[in-house]
């Protein structure tokens, strides 16, 4: 798969995912596996404007390359300054654009996954981004959904504007922001995407949970690459499995519990390198639980461990796993945040009314990342 400049082997993205997907887990992925590794969303506003929490997501390691960042925003003009600053001081190789978040913060604020019904403003905040990323070479790629809800379907129109305004690749999450993460992906609808879309990559989203998966996305839609996301939460070695299925290589055995184990060992480690003893190993418990999911782990334990202060009583906790458990196969399948579809989404008053209107929303722009 090339995006840009980038040759990416195996195809395989790993999705921005706010308070997941910082600089400690991606590096933990990537000791599994190559492919193109997105930090948190960044909301272009809070970059421009120096936010000091802002300007530490953009950080990456020396390890990292691409460096794949993903951008938040509604203003084109907010948008361009953004990209002009990663040109300007170097802050990354790729730049993400940001239009397929459901949450209502978000949406409410006319962007996300709302902002492709608005196709005058899409068009004008991909092709600007595309020109002020173009001295250096960046190359500059689109990640959207179905459209906001069964009756306001986007994708097509906004994957041939894309196309045209020079994005680099196109990435389609099968489902409406009206879905949120509930049901099934509409794998059909990346197959018409990649039909629409012929001159550059398009890339699968959705449902992704095994190198299977990944393999039945790719053949029943023909797309070029995946994006990968909940599926691997608490499991880093899915990249390791992505890089065997790709190159048609057996798959390596499922983790044993005691290897599991490692891996988070190895995990808060990198936290506590990234953010200090007291931060890291608090942002290490949430993670806990799609670690164990499915293995017979007891309630007390798994408590603790969800409770965890220090390093010291991490390597106690873990000392108390039977090592030789193996990954169950139970424990394939969706993880993460799931729940429902919404009953309608969070749009700006008027927002339906004329997709063609260029003009702003007031208050679009998210003060500062996350979300």
């Amino acid at each position: 798969m090339t995006i840009g400049r980038y040759q990416v082997w195996p195809p395989v993205e790993l999705a921005p995912m706010a308070g997941i997907t910082n600089r400690s887990y991606r590096k933990l992925c990537r000791e599994h596996g190559a492919g193109l590794y997105v930090c948190e969303m960044i909301t272009t506003r809070a970059l421009v404007e120096g936010n000091p929490k802002t300007l530490d997501m953009i950080r990456f390691g020396p390890e990292e390359y691409p460096r794949s960042v993903q951008f938040y925003g509604v203003d084109p003009e907010t948008v361009e300054k953004a990209v002009r600053k990663v040109v300007d001081e170097d802050l990354a190789d790729h730049i993400d654009l940001n239009f397929g978040c459901p949450v209502p913060k978000v949406t409410r604020r006319g962007g996300g996954a709302a902002l492709p019904y608005k196709r005058r403003l899409f068009e004008a905040i991909v092709s600007r981004a595309v020109a002020a990323a173009a001295p250096a070479d960046i190359p500059v790629t689109v990640k959207m959904r179905i459209g906001i809800d069964p009756d306001h379907v986007t994708y097509l129109e906004a994957g041939r504007i894309a196309e045209q305004a020079g994005a680099a690749a196109v990435a389609l999450h099968g489902r409406t922001a009206m879905q949120h993460y509930s049901g099934t992906a509409d794998w059909d609808a990346i197959a018409n995407l990649k039909r629409s879309v012929t001159s550059i990559p398009v890339l699968g989203n959705g449902d992704i949970f095994s190198a299977q998966d990944a393999l039945d996305m790719m053949a029943h839609t023909g797309c070029d690459g995946v994006v990968v996301g909940r599926g691997c939460q608490g499991r880093p070695w899915l990249f390791a499995d992505l890089a065997a299925a790709f190159d048609g290589r057996p798959l390596p055995e499922s983790p044993t519990l005691g290897e599991v184990g490692r891996m988070i060992r190895r995990h808060a480690e990198l936290l506590i390198e990234e953010h200090g003893a007291q931060r890291g190993i608090r942002d290490l418990r949430k993670h806990i639980t799609w670690y164990f999911k499915g293995f017979p782990v007891g309630s007390l334990v798994r408590l603790d461990l969800g409770m965890v202060d220090s390093l010291a009583d991490l390597d106690a906790l873990i000392a108390q796993l039977d090592p030789n458990r193996r990954f169950p196969e139970g424990a394939e399948g969706p993880r993460g945040r799931q729940g429902s579809p919404q009953r309608s989404v969070h749009l700006p008053h008027g927002w339906l009314d004329d997709p063609d209107e260029l003009a702003v929303p007031e208050d679009a722009e998210l003060e500062s990342s996350g979300g």
